[in-house]
């Protein structure tokens, strides 16, 4: 955990209501007009409200507090959560072919979280400009360049870092909770009639009555619980205690609160399904309620933001994209990283998305398929944690996974109604996320068998050479090494050309365990093989950085002392040519050349200076 330890305990539950909780407390901007809006077929009619308001409740109970905050959250890794996490505990213990399927499911979860953040900035933003509508009706052109602006500065800020705007995001969003609850609670007195809705009973009858629509309807409700992944992805930074406590204490009591206000106003003034969270507020706190609605949504795309850079950075450090510039924004909290490929990248995407849909409403016809397909995957890959690393008794873990399929599924399926009308959206990213995945992970993992394949032996080249030993040079010579019995293609080229080897030479091996974070006691292992052979092997989380200057430091600390400039890094630079293979694999070799063309050179992202490093080439087929 990222978190200090010595921060008390409400300083920390505070900081996780500012970040966790961003996305799912703007949702009442906007979920419960889409459930009304009349897209279904019925208006704001009692039976309909109660019925909605029932769901909304009832799911905020089931799949946030129950499924996520209690049970899912169990499962993590040293502290840290996430679906890629839950990938990695789920097949610590099963067989390959089980592995497999864990990891797909994993990959596939990992995409649709790609795909739906596309999305989220842009509902989040623009339905909170939206007010607009309400305070300044003749400015209602103005919503989508002034959601550009509001999302373009929020995009420019983030290589400064967030980790002094963060500080506000707390106090903020407190604020913003407070003030759901005071709007709801005002409602409330005044038609106290709406908290019959709390029995479970109104959703039931709603199913009842409105039969093959309500199924439909469960595409809108869905809306309430967006950003419910942040709660488990967000765990390391803060803990489970404090983001349990920030929930059941804050958070919870004020989306209910304001989710039945809305309810109430609906059923005394039907007319204020055009926008109920706004109308909620007396005129004179309409712009002060704009102002804050924009803030609180700025502050639910900054979570989204910095999850997406969290997640790639886990995807590369797992092999599972290829390498890119992370920049550290913050020398005291790890978590605080830059990306900016992603960063711009998912910037034009929610500008396109924004100028394409024009109104939150249209958006939130996109949303759902990809959260609610990662919900499915969560249920399943958490109950294999269940069983097979906490070895609970196969029928009590098949009795939770079908509670939670029983929900999962048939919200899932009513999502799948929108595929035509935005939902092709997500799923269209996530495919392209998923397919650049596996072919990074599937393509390097064939190169990486070839190479060792054609690789000569470690023991005998170094038996070799020590029965006729090459002109050595002054100096050391560090080899970066991927296998750890193969001899290096640089050193290999270096032998055949120019006939030398270094006093010193060091085989340099860098790699990620399957842990966030690597205790810097285990950070160095290091092995002489010959009197002026060693290997050394560095151990990083996928939540560290690897640094080739700390590495030296940890070896001098050993007794094998190198000094960066004067010290030779010789590396492999392998160009790739696609061999024969079927048409479509084929396509995929040239989609790994692609990626690994524009990949992060060795030198800088191990943060090598550039006059120490001499690249020597190879031609490799694939």
């Amino acid at each position: 955990m990222s978190t200090d330890n010595k921060q008390s305990l409400p300083a920390i539950t505070l900081a996780a209501i500012g970040v966790v909780y961003g996305d799912i407390g703007t949702s009442p901007l906007y979920t419960l007009r889409e459930c009304l809006s009349g897209q279904f077929g019925f208006g704001v009619e009692r039976d309909a409200v109660f019925g909605f308001l029932s769901l909304i409740f009832w799911l905020l109970i089931f799949v946030v507090s129950i499924k996520y905050l209690t049970f899912v959250m169990r499962a993590d890794n040293a502290g840290e959560g996430g679906i890629l996490t839950l990938m990695s505990l789920a097949g610590r213990n099963t067989s390959a072919r089980t592995t497999s399927m864990l990891v797909i499911m994993g990959l596939i979860g990992g995409s649709f979280f790609y795909g739906e953040v596309v999305i989220t900035p842009a509902i989040s933003v623009m339905s909170a400009i939206e007010g607009l509508e309400i305070v300044a009706p003749q400015l209602d052109t103005w919503i989508v360049p002034l959601s550009i602006i509001v999302l373009t500065l929020l995009f420019m800020i983030q290589k400064h870092g967030t980790g002094m705007v963060g500080k506000l995001f707390a106090p903020i969003m407190l604020t913003w909770f407070l003030i759901l609850a005071v709007l709801g609670l005002r409602s409330i007195i005044a038609n106290p009639e709406v908290l019959h809705a709390l029995n479970p009973v109104w959703a039931v009858r709603f199913f009842l009555e409105y039969k093959t629509v309500s199924f439909i309807a469960l595409g809108a409700v869905v809306l309430s619980i967006t950003g419910v992944e942040a709660l488990y992805a967000d765990m390391g930074h803060f803990g489970k205690f404090p983001i349990r406590l920030a929930w059941f204490t804050v958070v919870l009591p004020s989306l209910v609160l304001n989710y039945f206000g809305q309810g109430a106003l609906l059923l005394k003034h039907p007319e204020a399904i055009k926008n109920p969270f706004f109308l909620l507020a007396p005129d004179w706190a309409l712009i002060p309620l704009l102002i804050l609605a924009a803030l609180a949504t700025v502050i639910a795309s900054q979570a989204v933001i910095s999850g997406v850079f969290s997640l790639t950075r886990q995807a590369v450090r797992l092999g599972y994209l290829s390498p890119m510039r992370i920049i550290h924004t913050s020398e005291m909290e790890s978590g605080q990283i830059y990306i900016p490929f992603v960063n711009w990248l998912l910037y034009f995407a929610v500008v396109v998305v924004i100028v394409s849909f024009e109104h939150s409403s249209n958006l939130a016809a996109a949303y759902g398929i990809a959260v609610t397909g990662t919900m499915v995957l969560t249920s399943i890959l958490s109950t294999t944690v269940a069983r097979k690393n906490w070895h609970w008794n196969k029928y009590f873990v098949a009795l939770i996974l079908v509670a939670f399929l029983c929900v999962d599924i048939p919200l899932f399926s009513a999502n799948l109604d929108k595929l035509l009308s935005g939902g092709w959206l997500p799923l269209s990213l996530g495919l392209i996320m998923f397919t650049i995945m596996t072919t990074w992970k599937s393509e390097r993992f064939r190169l990486l068998r070839r190479m060792h394949e054609h690789g000569n032996s470690l023991e005998a080249m170094i038996a070799s050479l020590e029965k006729s030993p090459p002109v050595r040079v002054p100096g050391t010579a560090v080899y970066m090494s991927r296998a750890l019995n193969v001899i290096p293609f640089a050193l290999l080229h270096n032998l055949k050309h120019n006939k030398v080897l270094h006093e010193r030479v060091i085989l340099l091996t860098l790699r990620t365990e399957d842990a966030p974070y690597v205790h810097n006691v285990r950070r160095v292992q290091i092995e002489q093989l010959s009197p002026t052979f060693w290997r050394v092997v560095a151990s990083y989380g996928w939540r560290e950085t690897p640094n080739v200057e700390e590495v030296f430091h940890r070896c001098g600390l050993e007794g094998l002392s190198c000094r960066m400039m004067e010290t030779s890094f010789f590396m492999s630079h392998e160009s790739l040519i696609v061999g024969k293979r079927p048409w479509y694999l084929r396509l995929r070799g040239k989609l790994y050349l692609l990626l690994q063309r524009n990949a992060l050179r060795a030198p800088d992202q191990f943060e090598i200076p550039p006059n120490r490093v001499i690249e020597l080439g190879t031609q490799v087929e694939i």
